[in-house]
């Protein structure tokens, strides 16, 4: 391999549509000149940047599940009403919806690289602002802030990480790729299950809230010289491919997405507080959504080169979209003795269904441009719309006093997802 051109690669050629690749979408594809990958020289230089993406991944789910792990400490201690309660834990996913369309934008301004930065710098400074407690006005105007500009940063990195991590590791796209997915559901994996043991060690649900912008600033601060050093040029944006908002293929793609983005976001926000209700204590509770995201992993993994095997995709996305929605119920108000069976149900189904989703991407569309508009609609519709699984929990929970009505509502989620996922899995191309 040349050390000058550490991405040449002389043994065969990546396939496209093997597993997790599938998933991993460039959102500068209409950008001309094509954006140049990131630029290093030599092995060592190529496996940091490497280094570095995926501990960027491994901070954009903390936010999330951390959260949740001391959400009774955090209403009690802070004296949150109900209602903000509903808006943090709604808030972070509605801007992943709000700022994913900005991330193309900026990056043709200032580079893929430097917008990362940025965004790391601001979800770091988001994470040591949440648990702050400002005089005269107590916890909450710090927990929107913090928990807002979180949400903004994860956006960019969202939608600008998967570019980045096809663009710079063409030659190992499958290993890259499988990296980056665990990382994304490891982040959540960590949140839930640290969160609590660093509470009760210190005795301060912000100091657990806290710990969790160390890891934050040590990625920034190795990502920082690879940045910096970039070169950017000047492109403009020229769009290629099939208008997707025009296609009944592609609502049907972003309808089930939003359904999946309803109960994944819900079980990152909610599934720690509904079985704590349920008795179990927050160490044990942690632990069991815990691995229950583990089990998310091994759906990720698997689930999308087990869907490009087959003709069409309309019996694996309604098997997993039905696994999640009754899972997630079950875990509600299924026998408790049974919650690890529960719980297990839900991860395979809900890292499945995540996992399916984003490949229909890949699966509906001819070319990268129609790839990366179809992935922008998703993303913008899905998160902004999927949001309002968290919101509908928090207002059933705070109508009715429990989380029965919610697991209700996740049958029908559930059910409305295998219901379009089969429509969404047919044997067909967004513009024919």
């Amino acid at each position: 391999m040349d050390a000058q051109n550490p991405r040449q690669h002389d043994g065969n050629q990546p396939q496209p549509n093997a597993g997790n690749p599938n998933i991993l979408v460039d959102a500068e594809a209409d950008d001309v000149p094509a954006a140049e990958p990131t630029r290093v020289t030599g092995r060592r230089a190529l496996a940091y940047l490497g280094l570095c993406l995926v501990l960027i991944g491994l901070n954009l789910r903390t936010v999330f599940s951390s959260f949740s792990a001391v959400l009774p400490e955090v209403t009690s201690n802070a004296g949150l009403p109900g209602w903000a309660v509903v808006v943090l834990t709604t808030v972070p996913v509605t801007l992943l919806g709000v700022f994913a369309p900005l991330a193309p934008v900026l990056a043709r301004r200032f580079g893929a690289e430097r917008v990362l930065l940025g965004a790391m710098a601001v979800l770091t400074a988001g994470l040591l602002l949440r648990p702050a407690e400002i005089a005269g006005a107590g916890h909450l105007p710090a927990l929107f802030a913090g928990t807002a500009a979180c949400g903004a940063a994860i956006a960019l990195c969202n939608v600008l990480l998967p570019g980045l991590v096809k663009r710079d590791f063409p030659h190992r796209l499958g290993l890259m790729g499988g990296l980056y997915t665990t990382a994304i559901c490891a982040s959540a994996a960590l949140g839930a299950g640290f969160t609590y043991p660093v509470f009760s060690a210190t005795g301060q649900w912000t100091s657990a809230l806290w710990f969790w912008a160390a890891p934050a600033a040590v990625v920034l601060l190795l990502f920082l010289p690879v940045a910096v050093r970039q070169r950017h040029g000047q492109h403009t944006a020229v769009r290629e491919g099939v208008n997707v908002w025009r296609s009944a293929v592609a609502w049907q793609v972003t309808i089930f997405m939003v359904l999946q983005a309803m109960m994944s976001f819900s079980v990152f926000a909610w599934l720690a507080p509904i079985l704590r209700e349920r008795g179990v204590d927050g160490g044990t509770a942690g632990l069991i959504v815990s691995v229950s995201i583990v089990l998310q992993m091994l759906g990720s993994l698997f689930a999308p080169a087990l869907a490009a095997r087959f003709r069409d995709q309309r019996v694996i996305n309604s098997v997993v979209a039905l696994m999640t929605g009754g899972g997630f119920a079950l875990s509600i108000f299924g026998p408790l003795e049974l919650v690890w069976v529960w719980t297990g149900l839900l991860g395979l189904g809900q890292g499945s269904l995540t996992a399916v989703a984003l490949t229909m991407i890949m699966l509906r569309t001819r070319d990268g441009h129609t790839a990366a508009h179809l992935s922008g609609m998703m993303q913008g519709v899905g998160y902004g719309l999927g949001s309002t699984g968290t919101l509908l929990v928090g207002q059933l929970h705070q109508g009715t006093g429990s989380f029965t009505a919610a697991g209700l509502l996740f049958l029908a989620v559930g059910t409305l997802a295998a219901v379009f996922g089969y429509r969404a899995g047919r044997n067909r191309y967004i513009g024919g």
